[in-house]
């Protein structure tokens, strides 16, 4: 008596659900399809800005790489070609536009030292957007000048990125140091 009265029971309940759902079927379906496009446009955007950002850190490795090497065609490689590229440095020019001009300074700045330095690149952060967006880092150089006396430098970087026909390229860069509020004298050895 008990195990049929629990199968009635449970035949009304399910019976009434089943009603329920398919009364509602069209309802429960469409924001539920709407939420899962959603979140799938969502992953897929992480997954290009995560692509990205990959890309990004790749073309940082690669510049890294090439500087200490010395090797100044595969610096370049690494920045808007053209006369749109811009960097604010904090050596004298200070301002450098286009990227024939900028080869010039890499030229004369490995002139200042008597072999490739090495270089590295601290603390990467980066902000991806569509086609375009930004990085800070900590740069810091050590080698030997032509003299013989140590260099060992951090500078802040803040670079602005370009994807240009698919390649990510640098074409804004702007180079700092911290200064002492005191003297107002720069202070080239501050690390991170």
């Amino acid at each position: 008596m008990k195990f049929k009265l629990v199968t009635v029971i449970a035949a009304i309940l399910l019976s009434s659900n089943i009603s329920f759902l398919q009364a509602n079927k069209t309802s429960e379906r469409k924001p539920l399809k709407i939420r899962l496009d959603t979140q799938t446009k969502k992953m897929k955007n992480m997954r290009t800005i995560n692509n990205d950002e990959e890309a990004i850190r790749g073309l940082e490795d690669s510049l890294a790489a090439a500087i200490s090497l010395g090797d100044i065609d595969a610096i370049m490689k690494n920045y808007v070609p053209d006369n749109s590229f811009i960097i604010f440095d904090v050596v004298p020019r200070k301002e450098y536009r286009g990227a024939d001009t900028y080869r010039s300074y890499w030229v004369e700045m490995f002139s200042h030292f008597k072999e490739a330095f090495k270089f590295t690149i601290i603390d990467l952060g980066i902000t991806v957007d569509g086609n375009v967006g930004f990085g800070h880092s900590f740069q810091h150089v050590k080698g030997t000048d032509t003299q013989g006396y140590p260099v060992d430098r951090t500078v802040r970087v803040t670079n602005g990125y370009r994807k240009i026909g698919g390649k990510w390229l640098i074409a804004l860069e702007h180079v700092s140091v911290p200064v002492d509020l005191k003297t107002g004298k720069a202070n080239l050895t501050a690390k991170p």
